[in-house]
């Protein structure tokens, strides 16, 4: 379905105020009914599936190293694969500038099926929050966001699928 371009729907429509914030439209600082739209109207939202086998590999396996009594953390070579992998997809759906406020974050990691039923949750490793927390690095990395502590909402779910890739949802809040 698709989004009604309304300035209600709109990136740089401030709710509480009421008012277009965006500089270069014609209507900038106006208050502004929640059906009225312009031509600068930009989606809050954001959704893309990136076809892949998702890597299992997470952020929890860095490594540390000892050298003269300190304590030296660094990526083994499969964590720094993973890395690449998931910047090279993401670079393609990053944002014209980096998002702000707070963000909802829904993220499906689709891993091939196998002998399972398409759709079926995977219950088993890798966890979801170390999953997450690689995908968000590589995310604010790619300038999705300023700072991963922006997300203020986040839904991970791990599935069995006939198609294995990710889907990511980032909307503002």
């Amino acid at each position: 379905m698709e989004q009604k371009k309304y300035c209600s729907t709109c990136q740089w429509y401030d709710k509480q105020e009421g008012v277009c914030c965006n500089g270069e439209s014609d209507y900038r600082a106006d208050f502004r009914c929640l059906d009225n739209t312009c031509e600068k109207w930009r989606s809050q939202k954001m959704d893309f599936f990136m076809a892949m086998i998702p890597p299992t590999v997470t952020h929890q396996e860095k490594q540390v190293h000892v050298v003269n009594g300190k304590p030296i953390f660094y990526e083994p070579s499969e964590l720094k694969a993973a890395r690449q992998k998931l910047m090279g997809y993401l670079a393609k759906y990053r944002p014209e500038e980096p998002l702000d406020g707070g963000i909802r974050l829904m993220v499906k990691w689709c891993f091939p099926r196998g002998r399972h039923t398409d759709g079926e949750y995977r219950i088993t490793k890798p966890d979801t929050d170390n999953l997450q927390k690689l995908l968000k690095d590589c995310m604010t990395a790619c300038k999705f966001w300023k700072d991963d502590a922006q997300v203020a909402s986040e839904i991970a779910e791990k599935f069995w699928a006939e198609v294995p890739g990710i889907y990511v949802r980032v909307e503002q809040i």
